[in-house]
Order: C-alpha cells, then sequence, then structure tokens
C-alpha cells in the first residue's frame, strides 16, 4: 500500500493505493500556515476514518503545486509513517519527453496527469483539470508533452465577478435548462456552466488542429464533472487521474524497479 498525495492550491487529496488500484481518497485544506506536526495529526485522521492506519503504507509519492508545503508535507509523512516521500520534480524518472522551452517550468501535476493519460489511452491525448486554475494540457501522438494552456478557474472567475461587480450575486454552478438565461442568477449560471464547455470544446479543437490529428480527451478535477457533461466534445471523467499517475511514477522510481 502506498499514500499518494497531490497537493493542490484549494485541497490536499490523500489517496490509499495498491497495486494501481485506489482503496480510499481523502481531503485535506490546504493551509501554507499549518505545521508538519499538524499536518501529521491532521492525515493521521483522515485515514483513520478511512480505515488505514500509518504502519498499513510501504511507500509514499507527492505531488505538489504549493511549493512552501513540499516539505512540511514530506516531514509530516516522515513523522507519521517513518517514510521517506518521493517527490514528483527534479530527477524523478517520468518517461515523459517534455518539449517546453524550459522543461523546468512544467507543473508537477502536469507531468502527473500526462503520465495517467498516457497510462490509460494512447496518444494524442488532452489532458483538462478544472481546479482552482483551468490547465490543458497536449500529448502529441508520439507521446511527448507538447505543451498547453492555461485559464482562470472556473469558480475562481466566478467569485471575481460578483466580487467587483455591485449588483451580481455568489451563484451556485449549476447548469440553467437553457443557455439563454431570463434572470440575473441564470446569466450567470449559463455563462459559468455553458460558456466553460463552450471554451473547452473551441480549445480542444483548435489544439487537435496543432496536432495535427484527433486526440482522446480526459478531465479531471473538481470542477469538471460541472462541464463536461455539456461539452459537445466526447470526454473521459477521471475525478481520481492524478492519483493514478502517482500510482504509476512510484512505480517507475521504487527501489529495486526498473523504469
Amino acid at each position: 500500500m502506498i499514500l499518494a498525495i497531490d497537493t493542490g492550491n484549494t485541497n490536499i487529496v490523500l489517496g490509499c493505493i495498491e497495486n494501481r488500484k485506489i482503496h480510499a481518497v481523502a481531503r485535506m485544506a490546504t493551509d501554507v500556515d499549518k505545521t508538519d506536526c499538524e499536518y501529521a495529526v491532521g492525515i493521521k485522521e483522515v485515514l483513520a476514518f478511512a480505515g488505514f492506519r500509518p504502519e498499513d503504507f510501504e511507500g509514499a509519492i507527492l505531488s505538489s503545486v504549493v511549493w512552501p508545503l513540499t516539505s512540511t508535507l514530506c516531514r509530516a509523512v516522515k513523522l507519521l509513517t517513518g517514510l521517506d516521500t518521493l517527490v514528483v520534480g527534479k530527477g524523478l524518472k517520468t518517461g515523459l519527453d517534455i518539449r517546453l522551452d524550459d522543461p523546468g517550468q512544467i507543473g508537477a501535476d502536469l507531468v502527473v496527469g500526462a503520465v495517467a493519460a498516457l497510462h490509460l489511452h494512447r496518444p494524442p491525448l488532452i489532458v483538462i483539470d478544472m481546479g482552482t486554475a483551468t490547465t490543458i494540457s497536449a500529448v502529441d501522438a508520439q507521446g511527448r508533452f507538447a505543451g498547453g494552456a492555461i485559464v482562470p478557474g472556473l469558480r475562481l472567475s466566478m467569485e471575481s465577478l460578483s466580487g467587483h461587480t455591485s449588483q451580481l450575486p455568489r451563484v451556485s454552478l449549476d447548469a440553467p435548462a437553457k443557455c439563454i438565461g431570463t434572470n440575473t442568477v441564470a446569466c450567470m449560471q449559463s455563462g459559468a456552466i455553458y460558456g466553460s464547455a463552450a471554451l473547452l470544446d473551441g480549445m480542444i479543437e483548435r489544439m487537435e488542429a496543432e496536432l495535427g490529428a484527433p486526440a482522446a480527451v480526459i478531465a479531471t478535477g473538481g470542477l469538471a464533472g460541472c462541464v463536461t457533461p455539456f461539452c459537445r466534445r466526447e470526454i473521459r471523467y477521471e475525478p481520481d487521474l492524478l492519483l493514478i499517475g502517482l500510482a504509476v511514477l512510484w512505480e517507475k522510481n521504487r527501489s529495486g524497479k526498473k523504469a
């Protein structure tokens, strides 16, 4: 059993994984002010709630887009389990050919998502992750990470809209019955859901044109389930995509395992 930790700007996702099978998923709020001891206690509590003990784990792997928390969480895992944590970053074997201007700039979440997508489907691929930010990544027919796009996240955009206008309220992210809204709430919901779906459809079309071939599209992230059902393109929704990628990367890098 391994402990996989995906650290995002809003949530930390913990996965209990054995032989690439996810047995439990738990979430904690991301808080850069917490200490390693506080995180160790919090992780122990959520794992216990899921029915797991610290001694159940033989390994741990971490992906983080919140770099101030990386060392904190590694120390927390060490305190809790006695294990050293593999960190997705420089020096880790990924098998991914990154074709960016500066490969060192790629986010750990993009690497993990691409690795998971290649594990699940043959390229070319487009990988969408809808969280605090929406990232759209392209993997070409040769399995190389070609690049992508970053868009403000849906919830972030809606909070900015209501926070910077005097007459627009906060609204739930529910799809209205029609695209053409007839009241303020419905108009905002239409823009959020149908507008985001149209953005994804348009970006997929443009990226496919640059890739030179139709691509399989895989989406993950907390908000993808709200939007992708309204896309006109076929999109495979994988809520645990990054945990799958972390499991694959741990197997590539664990002691005695060939990549």
